[in-house]
């Protein structure tokens, strides 16, 4: 009987860039990618995994600034345990590939083609490389064509989008029940797939997988009717493969990796028990250096209530990795009553100034701010 544990992961993706991002916290989040794969070394040393295996996106694309790729070529040197990286669809393994500056270093192996690679005796690694931006077939069943039925634990390792969840052409979908059957009949024993950045579980026989990304990359929506997103990222995925002869059994067991959250809120507003519901919500969030959180807001509030939540806001947005309105799905109308413009401290023109911004503000944002402007400055004043 042969038995092996490893890390499955992918889409580390090391050079993304956030637009929504400050300068200073983009260096945080570049930062985290690294730190990210150090975790991946520990966990591995920690589970007593053999290797790592790196399912596509290795990369955010293949012409990373200098700075960036040496800091990722050092990581990755520095990992305690051999790793094998899949070229994926965002660092396709073309002529000026970013892969081409790892050919020295130790430990570290890319999957350039489909030929089984020995990791040592009885386990077998084989890839499915993208050798172009898309590919025109399934690669995997491609990889596996050929591939007789053997007593080696030998790990597939995959990136794209399955049938059934894909939109790319269907010829490029990678048929998950055809890599079940090559399961069955002993040709592999395990799928580690890449591309999509939540981890989830393929086949009923547990042994085809999206590892998901190990740090979160983009927004787990929040919003009733929209729920999605990245629902489940932030993982690593650590594998065990028995197998005697042509039968195998694996045990797959998800661990957070990942330290940064992005979140897409929705909250209905129309009195300042809900501004405060609403900054409560925010204030909640634990590590706010490494929260990303995008709003919207639906409703109507009076002045109060609006100045109160925007101060709020402005006191907060510093504090988060970014914070800010999802201008598409923002609806939140300013409405005052009678009393707050009856008692507000302005006579003669800036009163009725304030009656023509109020009127205006339902429709131009412009005026919305001219009013809240003009209701701190009459605060201020009286």
């Amino acid at each position: 009987m042969t038995r092996t544990t490893f890390i499955h992961t992918s889409d580390l993706q090391i050079g993304m860039t956030r637009k929504f991002l400050s300068p200073e916290a983009q260096a945080r989040f570049d930062d985290a990618r690294l730190q990210a794969v150090k975790r991946l070394g520990a966990l591995a040393d920690e589970r007593g995994a053999e290797f790592i295996v790196v399912a596509g996106d290795v990369f955010e694309h293949n012409s990373l600034e200098r700075e960036t790729r040496g800091r990722a070529l050092e990581v990755l040197r520095a990992l305690p345990v051999p790793v094998y990286l899949l070229p994926g669809n965002h660092d396709p393994l073309v002529a000026d590939s970013i892969f081409n500056s790892t050919a020295d270093i130790a430990g570290v192996t890319v999957l350039g083609d489909s030929q089984p690679v020995v990791v040592r005796d009885g386990v077998e690694v084989v890839g499915a490389p993208l050798l172009a931006k898309r590919a025109s077939e399934d690669l995997c069943a491609k990889a596996t064509r050929d591939l007789e039925p053997t007593e080696n634990v030998r790990i597939l390792v995959g990136h794209g989008q399955t049938v059934g969840y894909g939109t790319e052409d269907t010829a490029a979908l990678i048929d998950v029940a055809g890599l079940d059957d090559a399961i069955s009949r002993g040709v592999i024993d395990y799928v580690a797939l890449g591309d999509t950045h939540s981890t989830q579980s393929l086949s009923p026989s547990g042994r085809v997988w999206f590892s998901g990304s190990p740090e979160t990359t983009d927004y787990f929506d929040r919003t009733p009717g929209i729920a999605g997103g990245e629902t489940d990222s932030g993982n690593a995925l650590v594998v065990t493969v028995h197998k005697d002869r042509l039968n195998s059994s694996v045990e797959v067991d998800k661990v957070p990796v990942g330290a940064w959250t992005f979140e897409a809120m929705f909250w209905e507003v129309a009195d300042a028990d809900d501004v405060d519901a609403v900054i409560e919500d925010l204030k909640a969030y634990p590590d706010k250096d490494r929260t990303v959180i995008k709003y919207a807001l639906s409703g109507t509030l009076g002045l109060e209530a609006t100045r109160t939540l925007q101060r709020e806001l402005d006191d907060l947005e510093p504090v988060f990795a970014a914070l800010y309105e999802r201008d598409r799905l923002m609806s939140l109308h300013l409405e005052p009553d009678a009393e707050e413009l009856e008692n507000l401290p302005l006579t003669g023109y800036a009163k009725d100034a304030m009656r023509e911004l109020v009127d205006q503000a339902g429709t131009d944002t412009t005026a919305g701010d001219a009013v809240n402007l003009l209701f701190r400055l009459s605060k201020e004043v009286h």
